[in-house]
């Protein structure tokens, strides 16, 4: 694996913690002749702070998330979209997508940037709205939901222009496999390897006694319209990117081109991680 010389560090705030994390970073990366190109607050960009994220991702050949899943998340959005890896560094509680812990920074990244790594290629999906190019980007999920608590909304749905089924519930989750251990998982969805080419449906809340989670191959297109009573509901990427919707919109959810390259340290096992954050055989005991 090829050895890393320029890389970004980004974050979801500036605070003590965090800082500290950076600084330690900063001196394991600078000892090793390892230029960071930047530092990046994602927390603080909003529309009136522009970044040139496209020109940063250029620039960089290995990105550092610190934080949570949510910081991993942002990262993935705004600078995996363009191909450069990342590499998570894991501040927060689950954190199925960040690897290092804060106790093991020095000894894992020195090994991954002097090539001691593994690569993971995960989907993200694209969104759009009534034919619309709307730049909407998910890594975990797209939900469609009222808005309101116990709050009917009705939709159908048709994968690859076959009508699927018709329905009344709180909203759906329309997830990748990276997002199966996420939102989908608190609604009762399967957990899905990553590694499988799928998304899964899963309605919430359906108003009825036979509906189960629906999996699919990745390369189908998934439409939504909105029908019935109900005329306002919400769109989420991520639980980012707040969408009003009104009847009679269709939205069109398929996965992307473009693919997140993820950076483990050697040893990386998802059936390990499943163990240690969803405590799969706690209380066994020989």
């Amino acid at each position: 694996m090829k050895k890393f010389k320029k890389v970004t560090i980004t974050c979801n705030s500036f605070d003590k913690d965090i800082q500290a994390i950076i600084n330690q970073c900063k001196e394991v990366l600078e000892n090793i002749d390892v230029k960071i190109e930047s530092i990046i607050n994602l927390g603080e960009i909003n529309k009136s702070k522009k970044v040139n994220f496209k020109k940063i991702a250029s620039n960089s050949d290995l990105i550092i998330s610190i934080g949570g899943d949510g910081t991993m998340l942002s990262c993935s959005r705004e600078l995996g979209y363009f191909g450069v890896p990342i590499l998570g560094i894991n501040l927060g509680n689950l954190g199925f997508l960040t690897d290092i812990a804060p106790e093991e920074i020095t000894s894992r990244l020195l090994e991954v940037v002097k090539g001691s790594y593994t690569e993971e290629k995960r989907s993200f999906l694209d969104i759009s709205i009534n034919e619309k190019s709307n730049n909407l980007l998910a890594l975990n999920e797209a939900v469609i939901h009222s808005g309101a608590v116990a709050k009917l909304i009705g939709y159908q749905v048709f994968i690859d222009g076959v009508f699927v089924f018709r329905q009344q519930a709180d909203g759906l989750i329309i997830s990748s496999p990276t997002g199966s251990t996420a939102y989908s998982l608190s609604g009762g969805g399967p957990i899905v390897h990553p590694s499988l080419e799928s998304i899964i449906l899963l309605p919430m809340f359906p108003h009825s006694l036979n509906s189960s989670p629906l999996i699919i191959k990745d390369n189908c297109e998934i439409m939504i319209e909105l029908v019935g009573k109900s005329n306002k509901a919400k769109l989420s990427m991520d639980s980012h990117n707040l969408v009003d919707l009104k009847k009679g919109d269709i939205i069109k959810i398929k996965k992307s081109v473009m693919k997140l390259t993820l950076v483990h340290p050697l040893g990386h096992d998802f059936f390990s991680a499943c163990r240690n954050k969803l405590g799969w055989s706690s209380g066994i005991t020989n």
